[in-house]
């Protein structure tokens, strides 16, 4: 009976690799260059193995498409603190992938011990990439109100302005988090395990797999990751305190879309020090008065700006469009098109797939007894497109990236975006619907109300932002 195994990619890809190598498990071309995300055993031909985002690992192994899973155990507490009837086994601690969560407040926020954060009358924000664990940990605090902000990372950028609390990963001894954090207690320790789909557990003879591991784990040295992030502050790095209610409070991208925000903020005379940032500084410095500038992920952009915690962001209209499916009387205002990160939501089968738009899905899938699987990070947006389109039974499968690995054994469609389309055909993916297209924008928030000192500020972004796109 074949065995089919969840592998990480990331933080543990390296150490997981080595360990799999010495258990002489055979699976060629997976190291910390790979780019193969199906993998086959030499040393055991019933094992079949596929690479998530680790996050994605307990989730697989949770629903019964993979047998076993390597992963943090940090993501198997996260799932199992929303779903604790989720059928899986945590089988063998690999020694390797060593962490902790901390919870962590701010020094100039006033969040610094428990007994401040219990007795503290107004509602406390959670921030954190870990939002089921998050809710459980304020819950046992009895924090009398809390907010939870859940996010897609750099949740160290946040306090004290954007949340007054954070929980994030760190080592495991001698931790340091710079930004103006405090540690206020740690919550979890975790490293790399290796997990099981609770059925597979109890009738699939994996003696052999599992001896293999027994062999060699006892020569894995246990050592922690480098998961640090506490990297400097570059000079000039502007605390809340220093932040006016006039002020402009304003979010910029990290990743890809960094190099195009600059030259775009370069053209309209909006200098700024340390973006990219090379020692991973979140809070750079805009060569303007009265404006603050944070780095976030653009997918958690809208949201924020939606709360009200920033004035203005510069994220994808993908994402806008997400959160307002999510949120369909959110107060988000798309102010400007920016012109560049040009990307198409698509839907994607595969090639062999004998079908060629949504038509001959919807005809193809009217015969099959079986829900279709959809796969994606825009979890909204797949749910809208399948509701639309009346594909009859559906099960939307959250992804945190990698979505074309999901096809066609653990997902029937994906909605991805895409450039060009040319990686989706290297995995011998085909586009049937373009659903939208996306591209830079600019946000802010329909419903508040700033002041004229701020107004005047945010009118003068957008202007010189509108001056620049046009000289594009």
């Amino acid at each position: 009976m074949p065995i089919k195994v969840a592998l990480p990619k990331g933080r543990l890809l390296g150490d997981t690799a080595t360990l799999l190598k010495e258990a002489g498990w055979g699976l060629t071309g997976y190291h910390e260059k790979t780019r193969l995300y199906r993998l086959k055993s030499d040393a055991f031909p019933e094992l079949t193995a596929k690479v998530f985002h680790e996050k994605d690992v307990p989730v697989q192994v949770a629903i019964g498409n993979y047998d076993l899973g390597i992963c943090g155990l940090d993501w198997v507490e996260e799932l199992m603190a929303k779903y604790p009837s989720s059928a899986l086994v945590r089988v063998k601690d690999l020694k390797y992938g060593a962490g902790i969560l901390y919870l962590v407040g701010s020094e100039s926020g006033g969040t610094t011990s428990l007994e401040k954060l219990k007795t503290r009358p107004e509602t406390v924000r959670i921030a954190s990439e870990y939002p089921n664990l998050a809710e459980a940990l304020a819950l046992n605090l009895r924090l009398r109100q809390f907010n939870i902000y859940p996010l897609w990372g750099a949740a160290e950028g946040y306090p004290p302005d954007t949340a007054d609390l954070v929980l994030i990963p760190g080592e495991t001894s001698g931790q340091k988090f710079g930004h103006d954090l405090v540690i206020i207690r740690e919550v979890l320790a975790f490293r790399a395990f290796l997990i099981a789909n609770k059925h597979s557990w109890e009738t699939r003879d994996m003696s052999g797999i599992l001896d293999s591991l027994d062999a060699v784990l006892p020569l894995i040295n246990e050592h922690p990751l480098p998961l640090r992030i506490d990297k400097p502050a570059a000079a000039g790095y502007l605390k809340s305190k220093e932040i006016s209610e006039d002020a402009v409070r304003l979010a910029l991208p990290d990743g890809h879309q960094q190099e195009p925000t600059v030259q775009l903020l370069n053209k309209a005379g909006l200098q700024i020090d340390d973006y990219p940032s090379t020692c991973g500084n979140r809070r750079p410095v805009i060569h303007l008065d009265g404006v603050s500038v944070k780095v976030i992920r653009p997918q958690d952009m809208p949201l924020q700006v939606a709360n009200g915690n920033f004035d203005l962001a510069l994220t994808g209209k993908d994402w806008v469009r997400e959160h307002r499916y999510q949120f369909p009387s959110s107060p988000l205002a798309e102010l400007l098109d920016l012109g560049f990160g040009r990307v198409k939501i698509v839907a994607v089968v595969v090639n062999d797939l004998p079908i060629s738009d949504t038509d001959g899905l919807r005809q193809l899938w009217a015969k099959r007894p079986e829900a279709l699987r959809i796969a994606s990070e825009y979890t909204n947006i797949a749910d809208k497109y399948a509701r639309d389109n009346h594909l009859g039974r559906y099960r939307i499968v959250p992804t945190w990236g990698a979505t074309e690995a999901f096809l066609p054994e653990d997902a029937d469609l994906l909605i991805e975006n895409t450039q060009t389309g040319r990686t989706l055909a290297k995995h011998n993916l085909k586009i049937i619907d373009t659903i939208l297209h996306s591209s830079a924008c600019l946000i802010g928030n329909s419903r508040v109300t700033p002041s004229p000192i701020k107004q005047k500020r945010i009118e003068s972004i957008v202007a010189a932002l509108r001056t620049a796109v046009k000289e594009v």
